[in-house]
């Protein structure tokens, strides 16, 4: 729930400008009525593609179904699933072109490291917004800055990282359409609470 929560918010807040309106707030406090009209995206009728399909993805659907968007996952396992169409491994090209907003969701293991690397991101429809809540190791970093240089990926939303703390001199920082969170879209206020709450319900279905 917190991971899937944490990408609808980002998807909101980028599609309705809130983060470049608050970022004037603190500084210049521009009135960008026209441009922020303008700007401003609705989530309806748009293609999410999700890379990797467990719980996360479960639940990030169900929060998605509401606005009506076209939503899609690759994953190795190919049986359908209610309210999402599953792909295979080799259709993950195609799925990207379409994609307005693709959501990495994968784990670190030794086929996923590099999975979103330069050749990916080079199928990945122009404009598209790239989100990860998965494992930073997944991504290639320097394929993917490039990608927000040249504008291919629109803007992308980082809660994950090869290094973590993001080192303070790390280019996402500044890179001005990449958002970075410090790993903490899996966190909630009773965490350690519900963790333990886990743990015992699973204790007693072990007994």
């Amino acid at each position: 729930d917190p991971c899937a929560q944490h990408v609808l918010a980002m998807m909101l807040a980028l599609g309705r400008r809130l983060l470049p309106s608050h970022r004037d707030q603190l500084t210049t406090r521009g009135w960008g009525y026209v441009e922020r009209r303008y700007e401003s995206r609705l989530l309806t009728g748009q293609n999410v593609l999700l890379l990797g399909y467990g719980a996360i993805g479960r639940r990030l659907v169900e929060l998605l179904a509401p606005f009506g968007m076209n939503l899609s996952a690759v994953r190795r396992q190919i049986r359908s699933e209610r309210g999402i169409r599953i792909i295979p491994e080799e259709a993950v090209s195609s799925a990207l072109a379409a994609a307005d907003h693709v959501v990495n969701i994968l784990p670190d293991n030794a086929s996923t490291r590099n999975y979103v690397n330069a050749r990916r991101l080079a199928c990945i429809k122009p404009g598209a917004r790239f989100y990860n809540v998965g494992r930073g190791t997944t991504v290639d970093e320097r394929a993917l800055l490039e990608a927000l240089r040249s504008g291919r990926i629109s803007e992308a939303y980082l809660d994950v990282f090869e290094t973590e703390p993001l080192p303070v001199d790390h280019p996402f920082w500044s890179q001005p359409n990449c958002y970075v969170t410090p790993h903490t879209a899996g966190g909630r206020h009773d965490q350690d609470t519900a963790i333990v709450k886990h743990f015992l319900r699973n204790l007693a279905a072990f007994e």
